[in-house]
C-alpha cells in the first residue's frame, strides 16, 4: 500500500511480510522495495522503517478488544444506576452497533485497522453514549410529567424534543472532523475518517436502536406483570 503525503514529496509504503522478515531479512526486503521504487520515480531516501511483528499485533488486538469490553461493561453499569436496568441494554447494544458498523465500513473501504482507528472507536463509544443519555434523561423527565401517557408516545415526544440538539451537536462535531480530514493530512486521516463515519452512525443509532430496545424491554416487563 503506497500513500502519498499531501503537498510533500514523500510517501509511506506499507507491506505485509512473513515472520521471517526480521533483522537482516527485513533490510533485504526494504532494499528491494527502494530499488523498485527508485526505478520508477528516481533517487530517494528511506527516512525510517517500522516493523510490527505478529506477536505485537496480537497483543494490540487483545488490548483493543479488552478495552472495548471494559467500556461496554462500565457503561452498562452506569446507565443501569443512572436510570434503570431497562435503559442499560439499549444503550450498550447501540454502542456495539456503532462499533461494528463503523469498523465494517472502514474495512470495506480497504483501509488498514491500526491504533488510530481503535482510538477513534473508543472516542465514538463515549460520544454516542453521551447523546443516548441525553435522550434517556428526557424520556425519564417526560415519564414523570405525563404518568398516564403510553410509553411509545413518551419516547416519541422525548426524541422530537431532543432531535434539534442531536442534529446541531452532531453537525458541529462533524464539521470539525471534516476540517481535520481536509487539513490534517495523512497522519491524522485514519482517526478523522473513522470519527466521521462513527458520528453519522452514532447519531441515528441513538434514535432508532437505543430507544426502541428500551421500549421492547419495557413492554415485555409490563406483559409479565399483567400476566402475574
Amino acid at each position: 500500500i503506497v500513500d502519498y503525503l499531501a503537498q510533500r514529496a514523500e510517501m509511506v509504503i506499507r507491506f505485509q511480510g512473513g515472520a521471517e522478515d526480521q533483522g537482516a531479512q527485513q533490510n533485504v526486503v526494504v532494499d528491494r522495495i527502494q530499488k523498485a521504487v527508485s526505478a520508477q520515480v528516481g533517487a530517494l531516501s528511506v527516512d525510517r522503517v517500522e516493523f510490527v511483528g505478529p506477536k505485537v499485533g496480537a497483543e494490540l488486538r487483545r488490548a483493543g478488544i479488552k478495552s472495548m469490553l471494559i467500556a461496554f461493561l462500565l457503561i452498562l453499569v452506569y446507565v443501569g444506576f443512572r436510570f434503570s436496568i431497562q435503559f442499560a441494554p439499549g444503550g450498550v447494544i447501540a454502542l456495539i452497533h456503532d462499533v461494528l458498523v463503523t469498523s465494517s465500513i472502514w474495512l470495506l473501504c480497504g483501509q488498514q485497522f491500526d491504533l488510530q482507528v481503535l482510538a477513534a472507536l473508543l472516542a465514538i463509544i463515549g460520544y454516542s453514549i453521551n447523546d443516548t443519555i441525553v435522550i434517556f434523561d428526557r424520556i425519564r423527565e417526560v415519564m414523570g410529567i405525563h404518568t398516564a401517557q403510553d410509553l411509545p408516545a413518551v419516547i416519541n415526544q422525548a426524541i422530537n424534543e431532543t432531535l434539534s440538539r442531536t442534529i446541531l451537536t452532531s453537525g458541529a462535531t462533524l464539521l470539525a472532523v471534516i476540517a481535520l480530514l481536509i487539513l490534517g493530512g495523512e497522519v491524522i486521516f485514519p482517526f478523522a475518517a473513522t470519527m466521521a463515519i462513527g458520528i453519522v452512525v452514532g447519531s441515528y443509532s441513538t434514535v432508532y436502536i437505543a430507544s426502541p430496545i428500551m421500549l421492547i424491554l419495557s413492554g415485555r416487563k409490563v406483559e409479565g406483570e399483567s400476566k402475574a
